[in-house]
């Protein structure tokens, strides 16, 4: 991001702060509680937004090198991601030519080929068929045309791109608008991928997405977490089409108000985070981002999955990696890592975060307090009795959800609720 764009925002939540406002969308909706258990519109959702639109998969980090793999099955098409030799990403149906069955069950590996388990007809990491045993007993195949099932892939700013139908459009640059150049700006190809933490509760996809399009609750739900951390009741918001930013302050931007503008780095301050439409919510602090994909059950509007991916600089990665060897070094842990007064050294760099605490405490606040609310949010949704839910002028990324999403279907806007 452009310097002189994280000075305005961070401009704009010192304000917030001083004078005790909050954004202000000038409006309330209402939005009807149906909207998270009806059978028919979850699967209009997950044919629309995870059938036929692209997917975002990870980042150039869950793939290193030449010949490492992951595989994705979390939105109706079973994906194998792979670097060939030469360096290049490709994606695939993860499914043998032969019978359909899958090439592999793990998540992520290192290997050049790929053999199938059934019966050992065997695949580069380019997709080609490369042997076929007892092939004399089998009878003849076009190995031309038994190559596994590609899907178009792109690798775009260091983010990983999958269209889960092989026909599909893949314009990455268009996908984002406006944020295409911003995203390049954040060096997302540097970032090494530490792990994954996964989430499966029972609250729709749309709930758990709606957990981050507020700051109305943290100095409530999160006052013991998050709350030391970071300020509550601000936002800098900007929609860009389908997607969005969101930016709220954290206790560092204390420290920003004494260093001379020139000095100043938006998440040395503040929180940011982008969503892309769908599904997707890129939290990024100072040195790491974590990747929140979120998913529809494939059968129950009541459930959801999401995967926390955590990726860190390689700066960051090092410090924590040194930190775990070496018993001087201050570390982050479940006792301490909403200690404010930490919070304000992490930001001088006076302190190694350790990678498995953080990601793990992120993970956990997810789910131990948002989702909670969600589960206890879906238990209202399905007894019907509560026929709709209120979005506030102080909660514009909600609107924009779910009149991005309603818009998608072709369904007409949230209601308004007027003064």
């Amino acid at each position: 991001m452009k310097h002189d764009l994280q000075v305005k925002i961070l401009k704009e939540l010192m304000d917030q702060l001083d004078t005790g406002r909050n954004v202000d969308a000038g409006v309330q909706y209402r939005n009807p509680t149906n909207s998270y258990v009806c059978e028919d519109l979850a699967r209009r959702e997950r044919d629309e937004f995870f059938q036929h639109h692209p997917q975002l998969i990870g980042l150039s980090g869950d793939l290193p090198e030449p010949g490492t793999w992951f595989t994705v099955e979390d939105f109706g098409t079973p994906i194998l991601a792979t670097r060939d030799k030469e360096g290049q990403f490709h994606a695939f149906l993860n499914a043998c030519r032969h019978r359909g069955a899958k090439l592999t069950r793990e998540t992520r590996g290192k290997g050049s080929r790929f053999v199938c388990p059934f019966h050992s007809w065997t695949y580069s990491a380019s997709g080609d068929l490369m042997g076929v045993p007892q092939q004399d007993h089998f009878g003849p195949v076009d190995k031309q045309c038994s190559s596994l099932i590609a899907l178009p892939a792109a690798e775009h700013l260091g983010m990983l791109w999958v269209h889960p139908q092989p026909d599909g459009e893949l314009d990455i640059a268009a996908l984002l608008g406006p944020l295409d150049e911003e995203f390049s700006t954040h060096n997302f190809a540097d970032y090494v991928y530490v792990g994954e933490n996964l989430i499966e509760m029972n609250l729709n996809w749309k709930l758990a997405n709606d957990t981050f399009g507020e700051t109305y609750h943290f100095q409530k739900l999160h006052r013991n977490t998050l709350g030391q951390l970071f300020y509550g009741d601000n936002l800098a918001y900007e929609e860009i089409g389908r997607h969005h930013r969101f930016v709220f302050a954290g206790k560092g931007i204390d420290l920003l108000r004494e260093m001379p503008e020139e000095e100043w780095k938006l998440t040395d301050g503040a929180n940011l985070l982008y969503y892309l439409f769908p599904n997707i919510q890129f939290n990024m602090g100072t040195g790491a981002i974590f990747m929140i994909k979120i998913y529809p059950h494939p059968s129950d509007p009541g459930k959801s999955i999401t995967r926390v991916g955590n990726y860190f600089t390689p700066e960051t990665f090092e410090l924590a990696r040194a930190a775990e060897s070496d018993a001087s070094v201050k570390t982050v842990n479940r006792e301490n890592v909403y200690d404010a007064d930490l919070a304000q050294d992490s930001v001088n760099s006076d302190v190694a975060l350790s990678l498995e605490a953080i990601t793990e405490i992120f993970a956990s606040t997810i789910s131990d307090e948002d989702y909670l609310m969600g589960e206890h949010q879906q238990i209202a949704a399905h007894n019907g009795l509560l026929d709709h839910v209120i979005f506030g002028r102080n909660e514009p990324a909600l609107h924009h959800y779910h009149n991005t999403f309603r818009a998608a279907l072709g369904m007409p806007p949230l209601e308004k609720i007027q003064a």
